[in-house]
């Protein structure tokens, strides 16, 4: 590896750790990781660990699993570029080559950063013939604005393409341009100062626009739920219902079908408690014997160094049962010790 590669790379290193600081603290939103930093991290042993688990007959599955589940991104970069200098070989192509099935899923998924993850998700979900449109909504809808700017820049800079173009080329109508409104990412930030006329008025005109008329102004509801922040929604929707004889969520079953209300539902669903959110969809992925693998996987990937904590917490106050139980009960084999490291712990 020469010297202006490893430069290179580190410089991208020291880029995305600031991306993901400012991910941190801007938006002022804490993060409750079930994933945090190896305290005596040593990134050479970690490769030559990983390296042998690769030549084993039969490959060890076990190590490579244990070591980059219990490692922080950072620190998973490290260890590539260690493994890189001693194996004079790419570790994630090692990895894809020593991996399978819904392990190697996983352990892919670790290898990107939260905003790249959740970028290569979104393409992924309008890649080829039909659009996977349960994805494409629970990432879009649930994402906040500062992720929402990271994963467009992450986006245009690994497929060289913009996010808004792909999302609009690929869905129609309303749908479209709910999605299109908020990967523009045009929210307001929290303000100190609590509006109560524009609640009022906010709430009036989502009542106005829904359940009192015949049809639905979609526009007006994409452009208050796209455009205001979240404690403001909050307030908005409680207000609401002093005008309507349904909640928000009822009216939008009433009012709107399909990929509109699924997005709509997401929407304010997160706005009220988005790790409820996520915990109820795991719980979803792990109703019926097995799992739904996709879904399970890729919240447990993307949100181990966000929320997952807080999610866990969620789940079982809302389900009576631990996170860490559900994964056990549901998933097997290395899949499943992968899921239960990233989990972090039983409650």
């Amino acid at each position: 590896m020469d010297l202006s590669h490893l430069l290179k790379s580190r410089m991208s290193m020291v880029q995305e750790y600031l991306g993901q600081l400012t991910l941190q603290l801007g938006g002022g939103e804490p993060t409750y990781p079930t994933v945090v930093p190896e305290p005596n991290f040593d990134p050479e042993k970690d490769a030559a660990r990983i390296e042998t688990a690769i030549k084993t007959k039969g490959v060890d599955e076990q190590t490579i699993t244990d070591v980059l589940t219990k490692r922080t991104y950072n620190q998973r970069r490290e260890i590539a570029f260690a493994y890189e200098r001693r194996a004079k070989k790419d570790m994630i192509s090692a990895l894809k080559g020593a991996l399978s099935g819904s392990l190697e899923t996983v352990i892919l998924g670790l290898m990107k950063s939260t905003a790249q993850y959740d970028a290569s998700e979104i393409k992924a979900s309008i890649k080829g013939l039909g659009t996977d449109e349960e994805s494409l909504i629970e990432i879009v809808c649930s994402r906040s604005n500062a992720e929402l700017m990271e994963i467009k820049r992450v986006y245009k800079e690994l497929f060289k393409k913009d996010l808004e173009k792909d999302v609009c080329g690929d869905t129609s109508g309303d749908f479209a341009k709910l999605l299109l409104a908020l990967v523009e990412a045009k929210r307001a930030e929290p303000s100190s100062v609590v509006d109560y006329q524009k609640i009022d008025e906010d709430a009036r005109a989502l009542f106005e626009a829904g359940v009192k008329r015949k049809g639905t102004d979609v526009k007006c509801w994409i452009s208050i739920m796209s455009e205001r922040s979240v404690p403001h929604l909050q307030k908005v929707f409680e207000r609401y219902k002093s005008y309507s004889p349904y909640d928000m969520q009822e009216s939008i079953r009433k009012e709107v079908k399909g990929d509109l209300e699924m997005s709509f539902l997401t929407l304010v669903q997160c706005f009220e408690n988005r790790q409820l959110y996520f915990a109820n969809r795991l719980q979803d992925a792990m109703k019926s014997k097995g799992a739904k693998e996709k879904v399970l996987t890729r919240i447990m990937v993307s949100r181990c160094e966000v929320d997952l904590k807080k999610i866990r917490q969620e789940f079982k106050a809302h389900h009576g049962k631990s996170l860490y139980q559900t994964i056990a009960e549901h998933t097997k084999g290395d899949y499943q010790r992968a899921l239960l490291n990233l989990c972090g712990g039983d409650d």
